[in-house]
């Protein structure tokens, strides 16, 4: 059996695990949000200039 796929090895990697600290986490937090809004409008807009493309060439309704 492998060491670490034991009880006191898993115990031993968490303890390895470097959490991040505030500043770290409000960070990448923010940059989730703002990457998550950004690409929401991109879809938004792509989706709407797509339709509008469609409706000039007389196949959307």
């Amino acid at each position: 059996m492998l060491k670490w796929f034991s009880l006191s090895g898993i115990f031993t990697e968490i303890k390895r695990i470097r959490w991040p600290k505030a500043d770290e986490l409000q960070h990448s937090t923010l940059v989730v949000i703002i990457f998550i809004v950004f690409f929401g409008i991109f879809f938004v807009f792509s989706e709407a200039a797509i339709a509008f493309f469609l409706r000039m060439i007389g196949i959307g309704v």
